[in-house]
């Protein structure tokens, strides 16, 4: 429509970004998934990879990829997400402190600028481009095609759930397991405030390894961590996989008596947030505002928040999950658009609130708003260094501080990229602007 129009676009995968960064008003939103159902492309070799359009969902990937005995090796929490939605993010989950983010296992992709040039980029080729979409937040230009790093699949899954009630021996024994070469395959924490018969609600899915012992363990209200760990395996393979867990457990100091194990296949572990999405769903619960904040934090600070928010300014963990684990700077690109703190490890810190539509309590939509801000006030005054992960703002000048020293590259790849500043309105950073004729 010429460089006088106001039209901007923007991409939409599986609808799950927040605030409506996925909307442009008075624009074009491209529904992704309509890229979907193509034949996804294997190659076997010594360095396997699919190609896949960048609207097909992770959990369709996995199906296939299993069927080749192959997966891809970094994953999200939640698998019915678009390949191209967490590429324009990062992609973060458990397996990050060993593979690093799904941004860290792509080799090539293909992008449409906001100039409209349908561009194959990859390391070796229109390096720039490759790097700049990747965590760029559908600024520079449309996903429309990845190439994706797998790795061997395990079928079956060792899940294990210990206690922590002192944060500071919690957060050693994770750093401690992320910095061995030899380790658990997935690590996250998880943060529990004000809950009660905390090992009882899990005995649906797991088995106390000392049930006598479990029995007696009284949660009473008080702040616990617990830490989430995963060995995979084959079957024949069941007798090493039990040696290493038996070993890597012996040099942690979580509560004995809270240890608790399962044993699922791969897919039932990778998918189970899908699980609690369908009883959520027969509940009505599922589709209700989830006022997500999620925050890296740098290792040197962790302690100091923790202190500060988990307990005091947060006093229940009853409306989500609240997720805590650390990875390792070195896993990640910093020639990629996403930004992180600059220390050699930092945390994850993800407050999944879901609120209830009708409610002007303290399980409603305002409550966990006030929360989030009390949450980022303290932070700032406290010069954390902290970044935020699926960040929001509503102005140009709360980007650039976001954005740091990175923000001059991050505007010379918009110029370049998407001069007129055509896609992704919705996330407030740039203004959609006339060329001058």
């Amino acid at each position: 429509m010429g460089p006088l129009s106001k039209l901007t676009v923007a991409a939409r995968g599986h609808g799950h970004s927040t605030r409506g960064q996925a909307q442009a008003d008075q624009g074009i939103v491209i529904n992704m998934e309509s890229l979907g159902g193509q034949v996804m492309q294997f190659n076997t070799g010594q360095l396997p990879y699919v190609d896949v359009s960048a609207g097909d969902l992770w959990i369709n990937i996995l199906h296939e990829s299993l069927k080749h005995g192959l997966a891809p090796k970094s994953w999200t929490d939640y698998l019915h997400l678009t390949v191209g939605g967490t590429l324009s993010n990062a992609g973060i989950s458990g397996q990050a402190f060993r593979h690093g983010p799904q941004i860290s296992n792509v080799h090539q992709l293909e992008v449409v600028t906001g100039k409209g040039d349908v561009v194959n980029c990859s390391e070796k080729q229109h390096a720039d481009l490759f790097h700049s979409v990747l965590g760029g937040l559908g600024q520079f230009g449309i996903i429309t095609k990845a190439r994706i790093s797998l790795e061997p699949a395990p079928k079956m899954v060792k899940w294990i759930r210990v206690l922590y009630s002192d944060f500071s021996t919690f957060s050693r024994d994770q750093e401690l397991l992320i910095s061995a070469e030899h380790t658990f395959d997935y690590i996250e924490g998880l943060v529990i405030i004000n809950r009660t018969d905390v090992l009882n609600s899990w005995r649906s899915s797991f088995s106390p390894q000392d049930p006598a012992q479990a029995s007696k363990f009284i949660s009473d209200g008080r702040t616990l961590f617990c830490l989430e760990l995963t060995k995979n395996f084959n079957p024949d393979e069941v007798d090493t996989a039990n040696k290493e867990v038996e070993n890597l457990l012996s040099k942690l100091s979580y509560i004995q008596s809270t240890l608790l194990m399962t044993e699922v296949s791969y897919v039932e572990f990778l998918d189970r947030v899908h699980t609690s999405e369908l009883k959520l769903r027969s509940k009505g619960m599922w589709d209700v505002p989830h006022p997500w904040l999620n925050l890296l934090i740098p290792r040197s600070k962790i302690k100091y928040f923790a202190q500060g928010v988990f307990g005091n300014i947060l006093k229940d963990t009853k409306s989500g999950p609240v997720l805590i684990y650390p990875v390792n700077k070195s896993k990640w690109d910093n020639r990629t658009s996403f930004v992180f703190p600059e220390e050699d490890i930092f945390y994850m810190v993800a407050f999944l609130f879901h609120a209830v539509p009708s409610s002007a309590g303290t399980n409603g939509l305002e409550h966990f708003l006030t929360l989030n801000k009390r949450i980022l006030d303290f932070c700032a005054v406290a010069h954390l260094g902290v970044k935020q992960y699926l960040a929001h703002y509503t102005t140009q000048e709360q980007w650039q501080a976001h954005f740091g020293q990175r923000w001059e590259v991050f505007t010379q790849r918009k110029s370049t990229y998407d001069p007129l500043a055509i896609l992704a309105p919705g996330q407030r950073i740039f203004q959609k602007r006339a060329s001058i004729l």
